[in-house]
């Protein structure tokens, strides 16, 4: 397991979140090679980290599920 310093993370709300503090998800940028994901209601909670490619794959098969 490896750890990554994410203090300095810039965290993103997805923009399929709903202005009224609803299922919110945040993703952070500029962290090499990984996609830390939070939830944005529970900002110093736990972080899952996930791969770059494989959060490209994920990403991609949401957006086809939309077709």
């Amino acid at each position: 397991m490896h750890a990554h310093d994410l203090s300095d993370a810039r965290w993103r709300k997805s923009t399929y979140s709903n202005g009224d503090g609803g299922n919110c998800v945040e993703v952070a940028d500029g962290v090499p090679g990984v996609v830390p994901v939070r939830d944005s209601k529970v900002a110093a909670g736990p972080v899952v980290v996930v791969g770059a490619g494989a959060w490209t794959e994920f990403v991609h098969g949401l957006v086809g599920l939309g077709s």
